[in-house]
């Protein structure tokens, strides 16, 4: 798999530019998929599961679940990671019938698909987080555009 030209091949379809901010991605990803974006923070997730985040597809919105942290870029990170397999289709191509070991008490009519990061060798988990990455920087020249305007402008 070739992480870069597939990130690459992405972006131009979000239509925002080399510099965004986090909302701005979110409305970009909510237009593509046609599907409200809801970001919760679950704390038993990490104690209990050990997981990060976790990404849900459901008729008519896609669920990003997030451990808590302190850090407010680790826990944008974890979101970034999860909207980063919205963009990239990963979440297609799930099987919805297969059976959930991480979630099995969400019935299968409710949950459609369910994306899990089980295997962090995995090429599909690299080219996530290599998108989450380049999004993230994204964001950060955003917030330096922003910064250098007021600057100047006051």
């Amino acid at each position: 798999m070739n992480s870069e030209g597939a990130v690459s091949a992405t972006l131009p379809g979000l239509e925002l530019g080399t510099s965004f901010t986090f909302n701005e991605l979110i409305g970009a990803i909510e237009r593509l998929r046609e599907t409200a974006i809801h970001i919760v923070e679950i704390p038993e997730l990490g104690d209990e599961a050990g997981l990060c985040a976790l990404l849900v597809e459901r008729a008519g919105e896609d669920l990003i679940f997030h451990a808590p942290t302190e850090s407010a870029l680790h826990r944008q990170q974890f979101v970034l990671h999860e909207c980063a397999h919205l963009i990239l289709g990963h979440i297609d191509s799930e099987d919805a019938g297969a059976p959930d070991f991480l979630l099995p008490d969400i019935p299968r009519e409710t949950r459609q698909r369910l994306l899990r990061r089980q295997n962090l060798d995995d090429p599909v988990e690299i080219e996530a987080e290599y998108l989450a990455d380049r999004l993230a920087a994204a964001i950060r020249s955003s917030a330096t555009h922003d910064t250098r305007f007021v600057e100047i402008f006051g």
